[in-house]
């Protein structure tokens, strides 16, 4: 199984040819590789998040359940709580994850586990840096479509107004798991907001994105060539449904998922990688305010494309009623989290 091929962009080069590149990877791939060479997000804080996703995973259950997630989408989700591929999944997600919503003064506006309270400072630190760097890239993608700040002035200046996620998530060890030949350990989906960034470790395999022919999967493994020596993996970018929506579909929205090993020996498809064992990665999925519209961006390649409706990589919510950021995201929660959302009307920012 060949890995995908996502080009690799380093941040720091010349700020329209970036923007170009960007735009150019979001438009074929959907993914992207970002060099981190500390220059937005040092290693040594990466490797303080991952301390602190294990303490995290590491609290006694009780304690996690009395911060289960709630409506408002922050929270503990325990196993199989999450059911991302509603349609094809037998059970839902192997895995366990903690959602925080956005800090204010350094403080999560939520109940957090007694072992990690004092920790709370450092969560925050770390979304701080995730949040200026999507800022960054979002900027970057505005650049490169004509559209000036579209994307990173207003509608992502008011903390505590969007549906933004600073996700944990930990993947039990495959041999403790009682699963059967075709479940997945996340199932297929594309993500929600406008971009995320997804940090993971060295060594563990398991995502896979869908080929453009809608059929075949692909190895997304953490250390493309060329970058097996940085300080810390290279930050993966991925567009989500609202910028593939902003943009009328010329924006990948591109489906992957997490999957148990396959070949009989713990291999992910990617030399030196591994699926067996435990699997922990971060995910900062960045949404715009709430109430933001999400209408086409006044960009004339916007403008002049043309999304073939039925195609594997069309985008399927392009052609939808204009609709809030935060009418999306209810939309997508709902049908992923089941009874949790049944009769409620409220936004996942209430």
């Amino acid at each position: 199984m060949a890995a995908a091929d996502i080009p690799v962009i380093d941040l720091a080069g010349d700020e329209k040819a970036v923007a170009r590149q960007l735009v150019a990877a979001a438009e074929d791939h959907g993914f992207i590789y970002i060099k981190n060479l500390g220059n937005d997000i040092p290693a040594h804080a990466v490797d303080e998040a991952f301390t602190l996703s294990r303490k995290l995973f590491d609290t006694p259950l009780a304690e996690k359940q009395k911060c289960s997630i709630q409506t408002n989408n922050r929270g503990w989700s325990g196993m199989h709580t999450e059911t991302l591929d509603p349609k094809h999944q037998r059970v839902g997600d192997f895995k366990e994850a903690f959602n925080f919503g956005e800090f204010i003064d350094g403080k999560a506006q939520q109940l957090v586990p007694s072992t990690v309270t004092a920790d709370e400072p450092l969560f925050s630190a770390f979304a701080d840096l995730c949040r200026k760097l999507c800022h960054k890239i979002l900027y970057l993608l505005g650049l490169g479509l004509d559209v000036g700040e579209f994307f990173s002035s207003a509608h992502f200046t008011s903390p505590g107004a969007s549906g933004t996620i600073l996700r944990f998530l930990h993947y039990p060890p495959a041999d403790s798991t009682a699963h059967a030949g075709d479940d997945v350990r996340a199932g297929a989906h594309s993500d929600y907001g406008s971009i995320t960034l997804l940090f993971r470790l060295r060594g563990q395999a398991g995502l896979e994105i869908l080929n453009k022919d809608g059929a075949t999967w692909a190895p997304v493994p953490v250390c493309p060539p060329g970058t097996e020596t940085d300080p810390s993996p290279p930050i993966l970018v991925n567009i989500g449904d609202l910028l593939s929506y902003w943009t009328k579909g010329l924006f990948r929205s591109t489906v992957h998922r997490v999957v148990f090993p396959t070949d009989g020996t713990g291999g992910g498809g990617v030399t030196g990688e591994s699926s067996a064992g435990p699997r922990y990665s971060i995910a900062y999925f960045c949404h715009p305010v709430g109430d933001t519209r999400l209408e086409a961006v006044p960009s004339e390649r916007v403008k002049n494309y043309v999304s073939v409706s039925g195609t594997p990589d069309a985008n399927p919510y392009a052609e939808r009623q204009v609709m809030t950021a935060d009418e999306h995201l209810f939309m997508r929660l709902k049908a992923s989290y089941g009874t949790l959302y049944d009769d409620k009307a409220e936004t996942p920012n209430a």
